[in-house]
């Protein structure tokens, strides 16, 4: 995975990051909408992991 790649994920979960907090903010926060984000939040999470520990493994 390139770094760009890497960057990209990084910037995608400070977006998701952000609008959850938008929408918490609201007067009413669409709950759905607030999960669909922790999820995609999450998947981006997980390829940044999996990205470390894949760099990690090939330094070492």
């Amino acid at each position: 995975m390139s770094n760009r790649f890497f960057e990209y994920l990084e910037r995608e979960h400070a977006r998701l990051d952000a609008a959850i907090q938008h929408e918490q903010a609201k007067l009413r926060p669409d709950g759905i909408e607030i999960a669909r984000l922790k999820r995609l939040k999450l998947a981006v999470k997980d390829q940044l992991t999996a990205w470390r520990r894949d760099e990690i493994g090939a330094v070492a």
